[in-house]
């Protein structure tokens, strides 16, 4: 049976210095567990307070007892920390890289140790929100770093979740934020005389990070031709390539790969044909070695600077000079603050192949992303140039609109001519007395041509219908009814005021009644 004690202990008398006897001021609580073992826990100094703690852990052990105990209250005194380290090698387990591992875990611990969280209870929402927003109103992360770190708790307390340790997800409902609103860094690709000028220069450059000027030359020409990342390019050797043949191509090993997969990438015939020229004597190793994946934007911003300056140089005139250092021509960062770096050669190999028309679904696997909006939105660009070249390739359109003006002032008998005349081809369903000009839609009235000089004036009518009026646009004025009345039988409508149009033209070419004439 439960019982409440307190526990004998030994202490030192301050004013004697001799240790005596005495009892403890916290209540201490007894109590036989499920298993039958007998349990003696610390409770409170409040002897009421005591006997309500003692009495729920009873209760609880019966419950327990009966099968009907809360099997997740031992994970919610375990430490966060602990579960954290567990969470890194569930990550590295199912066949993640060690560096997303790594980071995913660095991001947790900094977010739970920000907000103070010490056990799984202590997870909150607003606490995780205003530990982010204190984050971003500092200018310590962006909003597409708050949206990382947030991706990332809500990553680990769902797999706390679907592993047996909690049965709910305090964080499931948050959010992240529109990460286009701040954009910290917006990459951009290089037309084609700004790279070939960025290429030459490396190439004629000096040894950056233990690779030399050809060396870097030809790792900027790969990674413009394929979109491998910086991981994928220095793993590869010169087994990776196949340049045999008419369809060059290099294949990196799923262990390198970001998608986990083995990846063969096609390659442009001319640059397989400079690569082979390359690795023509290249022993069998990584080609690109060294710790240059580390600083591989300040190895490209380092070239780009070079190709810049020699650029500048070759000016002929002082006033050549100014212009070109006023312009950001192989500037690192353009006028609408894009910069130039290592991975802007994936953005450049994924806007070569719009610009070169590639179908988007091609465009994406060759690039290989998740979706296509990926692929659209965030990696290809499109230049002015570009969207002109779009327009001019529209189909030229019929009219020629001088010529169309004076026609439609010659039938109206305000220059030139002697009056109307309905023109030969009208649009389908048309009234006599059109005048407007004929595009590819229109289609023909037979016999339908008769000048307004005539005695009795000839309509074109519906079959059956003369005495109803027409509202379909594209019913064809196949017959010319004979009707006593002058002018326009009737007005029809539906068809955007073309009626209308016709009684004007009418009216303009007839003498004026009111007048005598």
């Amino acid at each position: 049976m439960a019982s409440l004690y307190k526990k004998p202990i030994i202490v030192t008398d301050p004013k004697t210095g001799q240790k005596v006897k005495t009892k403890s001021k916290k209540w201490w609580g007894r109590y036989r567990d499920e298993n039958g073992k007998e349990r003696r826990v610390p409770l409170a100094a409040d002897k009421a307070a005591a006997q309500a703690m003692l009495n729920e852990l009873v209760k609880k052990t019966e419950r327990r007892a009966a099968g009907l105990g809360d099997r997740f209250e031992e994970h919610r005194r375990v430490p966060l920390n602990d579960h954290l380290a567990d969470f890194r090698q569930f990550l590295e387990g199912k066949g993640n890289t060690a560096k997303h591992a790594r980071q995913t875990c660095n991001r947790v611990l900094t977010l739970i140790n920000g907000c103070r969280f010490l056990q799984l209870g202590d997870v909150s929402p607003s606490a995780v929100v205003e530990w982010l927003k204190n984050e971003r109103v500092a200018e310590r992360i962006g909003i597409q770093s708050s949206n990382y770190y947030l991706g990332c708790i809500k990553s680990f307390v769902t797999w706390m979740v679907r592993d047996g340790r909690t049965d709910r997800n305090p964080l499931i409902h948050l959010s992240g934020m529109n990460a286009k609103v701040d954009v910290r860094r917006e990459r951009r690709p290089l037309p084609p005389d700004e790279f070939g000028l960025f290429l030459e220069a490396a190439r004629k450059g000096k040894s950056r990070r233990k690779l030399t000027g050809v060396d870097r030359a030809m790792l900027y020409l790969l990674a413009a031709s394929s979109g491998f990342r910086c991981s994928e390019l220095i793993s590869l050797t010169p087994e990776s390539f196949d340049l045999v043949g008419d369809s060059p191509s290099v294949t990196v090993d799923a262990a390198y790969s970001k998608r986990r997969r083995r990846d063969t990438q096609p390659l442009p015939r001319d640059v397989g044909n400079a690569l082979a020229e390359w690795l023509r004597g290249k022993p069998a190793e990584r080609l690109w070695p060294g710790a240059w994946i580390n600083h591989a934007a300040k190895m490209v911003k380092a070239d780009l600077a070079a190709a810049r300056i020699a650029w500048i140089r070759e000016a002929k005139t002082p006033e050549e000079r100014q212009q070109r250092e006023a312009s950001t021509f192989l500037a690192f960062r353009d006028e609408a603050d894009r910069v130039f770096d290592f991975h802007a050669l994936r953005h450049q190999y994924v806007s070569n192949l719009a610009a070169a028309g590639v179908h988007p679904k091609i465009a994406q696997t060759l690039a290989r992303h998740s979706t296509i909006t990926l692929t659209m939105d965030r990696y290809t660009h499109v230049g002015l140039y570009d969207l002109s070249a779009s327009v001019n390739s529209l189909p030229a359109i019929p009219l020629q609109l001088p010529g169309v003006a004076a026609n439609v002032m010659k039938a109206t008998g305000t220059e030139g001519g002697s009056g109307s005349e309905v023109p030969a081809v009208v649009p389908t369903g048309a009234e006599i007395g059109a005048v407007l000009p004929a595009s590819p839609v229109l289609q023909i009235a037979p016999g339908c041509t008769e000048s307004r000089e005539e005695t009795k004036k000839r309509v074109a009518v519906t079959p059956r219908r003369s005495k109803t009026i027409r509202t379909n646009p594209h019913e064809v004025a196949s017959v010319c009814a004979v009707e006593e009345k002058k002018g326009p039988s009737r007005i029809r409508t539906g068809d955007g005021g073309f009626a209308i149009r016709c009684l004007t033209a009418w009216r303009r070419g007839r003498p004026d009644e009111r007048l005598g004439s």
